[in-house]
């Protein structure tokens, strides 16, 4: 109940203040109570804790220095986790979606696998929580936090996964027509974008191991390349977009990227999804916003620990227009967001910003000791310089490990790894599998893997002598790149009527979806695109040496849609 009270000085009653006045007002009495209600329930509370067992660092309540500011941060309590955590224990007659109301109608088959509590925290956009649109309350307290930890102008909170920031980043620098600089091995997000935007793309083609058959970064000439390639034909790019570090770790020398394109005026966009975590320790490298970056979208679930789906987006400096990604945002963001992605987004911000100089230096040690247990396994093969020499750091807490010494796929080494030690990477390849190392990870996992390693080892390696090199060469050395041709825009393509022909009578067709093998990841056909013989003979040998194939309709590649 709002009492005369506490009504806005010189009202004595409601009826002196309009619908939306009231609205607000009582609003912002919720949230007020809200709080009060947080703060008493906090006292005498202990922080939140690392996950990581057995750190030593201290946490403090003063300024903390951190490496992605200029400035001292001073660690706060996650304001959405919060709100959250006081509304969710009201004794309060609910009528408001979602349909389980707090967990009374929940389906018994989710109640047993993941408890009753969640669905306590699952709430809708309730007056004490905030808003995406217009962003207010905790909901913006908490993107305020993580502009502040990460050194970002601004930060938005992404419930649609990294692909809706991408999405959103393209759009705002993009309009119909505009030119995007782009690596072939962008993800399909991009593409997607490009779809939205009526952008069209100049791509670069990243440098290419076939050793490892994975594909590196972009380097500054190349960007420089395709800049003078452009003023040639009249025109210059609206934006260059960048992928570092890769899914593989590899990360571009985006401080040069960046000084040579803002000597253009152009933005830099980079598809951080897999570097949340860089720059938080002295043996990381540094991340796209310490770097330059204009807009910076990662993945916080992946390395960083919110919940699988949620992500954040980063805008610095003043080349990019900030209310036109707020409005991107708004038609590509959910209406119903869910709190818990939110709160798990806020939480993970937290988590790092208690001890930032130091939560990962357990991790880095794990990453340290297996890489130098690694190494002395004879037959297995670790990815890093000279291997892609021309950038300049490999993220180390990404680890691939090569198994052609041994006369095995990363298939078949994935296999065996699984099917004795239980161990499951991020990435299996033709030639390689990439574990993942993060706060998450525990010294016993990394032991299970390296005895794994050694068993393969000595399995295999007695059959060194007998091994044909090719017989694990995917035989797709060198990527189809050097005669692309761009019939349609993407745009274009995607909307063009369509029709299914069979593979081998595609040829000199215009390509009307986007196929793209892993490994590497890199997209041998575009919608658009004509259809040429060494793109065939790519997506072919893909086929039969059973590789994965990413965007066709038809996942064998029997047939494939070409537009009229």
């Amino acid at each position: 109940m709002i009492l005369a009270s506490s009504l806005p000085s010189g009202t004595n009653s409601m009826l002196g203040l309009t619908k939306n006045q009231y609205l607000s007002h009582f609003r912002r009495s919720r949230v007020f109570v809200c709080q009060q209600e947080t703060n008493i329930s906090e006292a005498g509370k202990d922080d939140i804790k690392s996950p990581i067992q057995g750190s030593s660092a201290e946490v403090t309540k003063g300024n903390i220095s951190i490496l992605n500011s200029q400035t001292a941060y001073q660690y706060t309590p996650p304001p959405l986790v919060s709100a959250l955590e006081a509304a969710a224990i009201q004794k309060a007659a609910t009528f408001h979606f979602p349909g389980h109301n707090r967990g009374r109608a929940a389906p018994s088959s989710l109640i047993r696998l993941i408890g009753m509590r969640p669905f306590l925290y699952d709430l809708g956009e309730l007056p004490e929580l905030g808003s995406f649109f217009p962003l207010e309350g905790p909901i913006m307290e908490a993107q305020k936090e993580a502009a502040k930890l990460f050194g970002s102008s601004e930060t938005w909170f992404l419930v649609g996964g990294t692909t809706c920031g991408i999405q959103a980043a393209i759009m705002a620098t993009c309009s119909p027509g505009d030119t995007l600089i782009l690596p072939r091995n962008s993800h399909m997000s991009a593409i997607s974008a490009m779809i939205l935007s009526g952008a069209l793309p100049h791509y670069i083609f990243p440098e290419y191991d076939s050793d490892w058959e994975v594909a590196g970064g972009v380097t500054p000439s190349q960007i420089e390349k395709a800049v003078k390639e452009l003023e040639t034909k009249g025109t210059k790019a609206a934006a260059v977009f960048v992928t570092s570090p890769t899914y593989h770790g590899i990360c571009s020398d985006l401080s040069a990227i960046c000084h040579l394109c803002h000597s253009y005026g152009t933005p830099v966009i980079v598809d951080e999804a897999h570097g949340a975590h860089l720059g938080f320790h002295p043996q990381m490298p540094k991340s796209a916003l310490q770097q330059g970056a204009d807009l910076v979208v990662q993945s916080t679930h992946k390395v960083l620990c919110s919940l699988t789906q949620s992500s954040m987006l980063h805008i610095s400096g003043s080349i990019v227009n900030r209310e036109r990604i707020r409005r991107c945002l708004q038609i590509l963001q959910s209406t119903s967001p869910s709190m818990l992605l939110l709160a798990s987004l806020d939480a993970a911000r937290a988590q790092i910003s208690k001890n930032p100089e130091t939560i990962f230096n357990e991790a880095m040690e794990l990453s340290t000791e297996a890489k130098s247990s690694i190494e002395k396994i004879p037959g297995i093969s670790l990815l890093d310089f000279p291997s892609f020499s021309s950038f300049p750091a490999i993220d180390p807490m990404r680890l691939t490990l090569g198994f052609w010494k041994l006369g095995l796929s990363g298939y078949e080494a994935d296999e065996i790894l699984s099917r004795d030690q239980k161990v499951i990477p991020e990435i299996v390849g033709t030639r390689s599998i990439t574990i993942v190392i993060s706060m998450g990870t525990c010294r016993d996992h990394l032991l299970r893997l390296v005895a794994g390693l050694k068993q393969l080892s000595e399995a295999f390696l007695p059959f060194l002598g007998e091994v044909d090199d090719g017989v694990i060469n995917s035989g797709q050395e060198p990527l189809p790149f050097t005669n692309v041709s761009v019939q349609l825009s993407v745009r274009d393509a995607f909307f063009a009527s369509k029709r299914r022909v069979n593979i081998r009578e595609s040829l000199g067709e215009i390509c009307g979806e986007l196929i793209c093998p892993y490994p590497p990841g890199t997209p041998v056909l575009c919608p658009g695109e004509i259809i040429t013989e060494e793109a065939l003979d790519y997506l072919l040998g893909v086929r039969v040496n059973f590789g994965l194939i990413a965007g066709p309709s038809d996942p064998t590649l029997s047939s494939i849609f070409v537009c009229e």
